[in-house]
C-alpha cells in the first residue's frame, strides 16, 4: 500500500492541478517548478547538515511547498522559498525526539506575516468555491484520514468552530448573521485548511480524546481573535501556530524523566508563538474576498 506521506503529495498534487486549471491559483508554471525544485535542494541540503550523509531522496517537503503555494499570495517568489525554507529549517531543528513542533506549511506562512506583512498575504480564495472542486477535495481527504486516524479532527474543529461563532460572535453583534459563518465553508481552501493543514500526523496528537481538544483550542483561539479584532483570515493559522505548540507535551506527558525540560521547551514555543501573533496583529488589517 501507498504510504500516507507520498499519498498526501500526490492529493496536494492534484489540488494543486486543479487549483492551476479550473480555479485562481496564480503563479505561473514555470514558477511554480522553480519553487518545488528549490524545495528539493532546501530539503536534501539540510538532511546533509543533520546527517552528514543522504542516504534516501525525501519527498514530504514537496507537501510543504505546496501547501505554502496554494494558501499564500506574493509578487515575489524568492518569499516563497525563504519562507518554504524557514518551514523545513523549523520541521528538521525544532524538534523533540525526532518530531517538530508546527506544522511547516504553517510555520512558513506565519513567517511570511511576520517579516513580510505586506508582501505575503494569506487567501482562502485561490481554489475558488466551486462545489465540485469541495467535493474532490473532500474525497481525497478521506482517502487519507482514516487510514492515519485523523478523522477526529475536521469534524470536531467544525462543529465546534460553528458552535463558538454563533455564541461569541453572531450573539454579540446584531450585524453578523450565521450565514456570513457557513459561507467560509464554501471556500475550497477553506476546506483544505480544514482537512489536510489541521490533520498533519507530525504535528497533531493520536489519541481522539486529544484530537478534540486540540481542535477545540483552535476553534477557541480563531474566534477569539476574531471576536476582539474582527474576522480575518489569518485567525485560523494563527491558532493552529499557537496549538500546535503545545502537542509534543500532550503526546509525551507520560515521559515523566523529561516532562520538566519539555515542559520549559513548550512553553519557549508558545510564547515564540504568541508573541509573532500579538505582533501581526498590531499590523493595519486587508481583508479578501473568500471567492478571489
Amino acid at each position: 500500500m501507498i504510504h500516507p506521506q507520498l499519498q498526501q503529495l500526490i492529493n496536494l498534487g492534484l489540488l494543486l492541478l486543479l487549483g492551476k486549471y479550473a480555479a485562481h491559483i496564480y503563479l505561473p508554471w514555470e514558477h511554480i517548478l522553480l519553487i518545488l525544485f528549490a524545495t528539493i535542494l532546501i530539503e536534501h541540503l539540510m538532511l546533509y547538515v543533520k546527517e552528514k550523509e543522504i542516504t534516501f531522496f525525501s519527498f514530504s517537503s514537496l507537501s510543504t511547498a505546496i501547501g505554502v503555494m496554494l494558501m499564500m499570495v506574493t509578487p515575489h517568489v524568492w518569499i516563497t522559498i525563504l519562507l518554504i525554507a524557514f518551514g523545513l529549517f523549523q520541521k528538521h531543528f525544532l524538534t523533540w525526539k525526532g518530531e517538530h513542533f508546527f506544522n511547516p506549511s504553517n510555520f512558513a506562512l506565519m513567517t511570511g506575516l511576520l517579516f513580510f506583512y505586506d508582501d505575503a498575504h494569506i487567501v482562502l480564495g485561490q481554489l475558488g468555491d466551486s462545489v465540485w472542486l469541495g467535493i474532490v477535495v473532500s474525497l481525497l481527504a478521506a482517502s487519507i484520514l482514516y487510514r492515519i486516524d485523523r478523522w477526529v479532527i475536521p469534524v470536531s474543529f467544525s462543529v465546534i468552530y460553528l458552535l463558538l461563532q454563533y455564541f461569541f460572535l453572531v450573539k454579540s453583534d446584531p450585524v453578523l448573521i450565521m450565514d456570513t459563518v457557513y459561507y467560509r465553508f464554501y471556500s475550497v481552501s477553506f476546506i483544505v485548511f480544514i482537512l489536510f493543514m489541521l490533520t498533519d500526523p507530525k504535528t497533531t496528537p493520536k489519541m481522539h480524546w486529544q484530537q478534540l481538544l486540540f481542535t477545540a483550542l483552535i476553534a477557541l483561539g480563531a474566534t477569539l481573535l476574531d471576536y476582539y479584532n474582527g474576522f480575518r483570515v489569518q485567525h485560523l493559522f494563527m491558532a493552529l501556530f499557537a496549538s500546535a505548540a503545545m502537542v509534543p507535551l500532550c503526546v509525551h506527558w507520560q515521559d515523566v524523566d523529561q516532562r520538566k525540560i519539555l515542559i520549559r521547551i513548550s512553553s519557549a514555543m508558545l510564547l515564540l508563538a504568541l508573541s509573532a501573533i500579538i505582533y501581526i496583529e498590531m499590523q493595519p488589517p486587508y481583508y479578501f474576498e473568500m471567492n478571489g
